[in-house]
């Protein structure tokens, strides 16, 4: 009996797979192209992590060093300053740029006028295509000493300041100008989770003398709660690395290195500053496994008391 049905089911395997040929034959190519271009570097860097890298050598020909470059990472003068400005502008970016796009999508999403909203949308969404060099120049010209801020000032009657150099202003200038740039765009996701709530259940409300802030209580955060739980939960995956490295790059200098140097940035002066490779590779590894605890871990939060998780 056991004999008959191993038989049936090669015989139906060999079936499926004589079928399906041309579609397997179809997915082989994007295959390839997860495997070569996703997957390998992710394996390259796993090894380098381990190995004195020697650019005559390779990563393949470079010497193994062990856990060497971990050793060294946890040993840096510099490494609890770098994970506690890490962490500190991440929370802050976390903290001060999750609640504002849904504030404005649930906005945008109860405007009457269609074209109105069209306008206000495509406004909204245009610094997102600004690079960061874009924005560190409308900043410059807002900020330096000369900027129109500071010509403001001295109109006032007041002292010019110079907000790029002090210290106490960089984290401020920092979060603001990454949440005008990607304010907008945040907006999209929610507007979609938004667009397959049943009006229906609006209308319900409204006949329940439900009015516009309990209805937006009542129906659209509810609706809207599993995108909300899992932007949350991917936002605290990346707690290590969503800094914003190349925008700190653009901001930051010796004047305020104290609060603006993080992992990222380091992990730049190191792997392209000093060669580093196997250093910055180790860092970057530690960060990907600290990322990667914290989806987990709050996603089974998530499940737990909120009862929605990404998976």
């Amino acid at each position: 009996m056991t004999t008959s049905r191993t038989l049936s089911s090669r015989h139906s395997l060999k079936g499926r797979l004589r079928r399906y040929l041309p579609i397997y034959l179809l997915m082989l190519l994007p295959f390839l192209y997860l495997i070569i271009y996703r997957y390998y570097p992710i394996v390259l860097q796993f090894v380098l992590a381990f190995k004195r890298y020697k650019i005559k050598g390779g990563i393949w020909g470079s010497d193994w060093v062990g856990g060497a470059n971990f050793v060294k990472m946890f040993t840096s003068n510099n490494i609890s300053r770098l994970f506690v400005n890490t962490i500190r502008i991440s929370v802050l970016r976390l903290v001060v740029g999750f609640f504002p796009p849904i504030i404005l999508s649930i906005m945008l999403f109860d405007m009457t006028s269609e074209r109105f909203r069209r306008i206000s949308q495509s406004i909204l969404y245009i610094p997102h295509f600004f690079s960061w060099v874009v924005i560190y120049g409308i900043v410059l010209v807002l900020f330096q000493t000369e900027g129109y801020i500071n010509n403001i000032r001295i109109a006032m009657g007041m002292e010019r300041v110079e907000y790029l150099l002090l210290r106490d202003y960089f984290l401020p200038i920092l979060i603001g100008s990454g949440l005008w740039k990607g304010l907008g765009w945040s907006t999209i996701i929610y507007l979609a989770a938004l667009t397959s709530i049943n009006p229906e259940l609006y209308e319900v409300a409204k006949i329940d003398g439900a009015g516009p802030l309990k209805r937006i209580w009542h129906v659209t955060l509810p609706g809207i709660k599993s995108v909300v739980v899992f932007v949350l939960v991917m936002n605290l995956g990346s707690i290590l690395s969503a800094a914003g490295t190349e925008q700190i790059l653009l901001f930051y200098g010796p004047s305020n290195y104290a609060v603006s140097d993080v992992i990222g940035t380091w992990v730049y002066r190191q792997g392209l500053g000093k060669l580093e490779y196997g250093l910055s590779s180790a860092l970057a590894m530690f960060e990907s496994t600290v990322g990667l605890m914290m989806v987990l871990i709050s996603n089974a939060l998530a499940r737990r008391f909120a009862g929605v998780g990404i998976w």
